[in-house]
């Protein structure tokens, strides 16, 4: 298994219940919802981008 020391236990609660929906995915399934969970990764990595330019003082114009 894994190891996540810095998750509270809820979070891992919440990790081992995602655990067991990926295990009972196909191949194809898992592959797309990586896919989909990348693109959510970035969205999100755009956002917080955004918000620290903000905060900071930094937006163009």
């Amino acid at each position: 298994m894994y190891d996540f020391e810095g998750l509270s236990l809820e979070q891992q609660l919440s990790l081992r219940h995602f655990q067991m929906q990926v295990a009972k995915m196909t191949r194809e399934q898992a592959q797309d919802f990586l896919v989909k969970l990348y693109a959510e990764m970035l969205i999100r990595e755009n956002l917080y981008k955004d918000i620290l330019k903000h905060k900071w003082g930094l937006e163009e114009g």
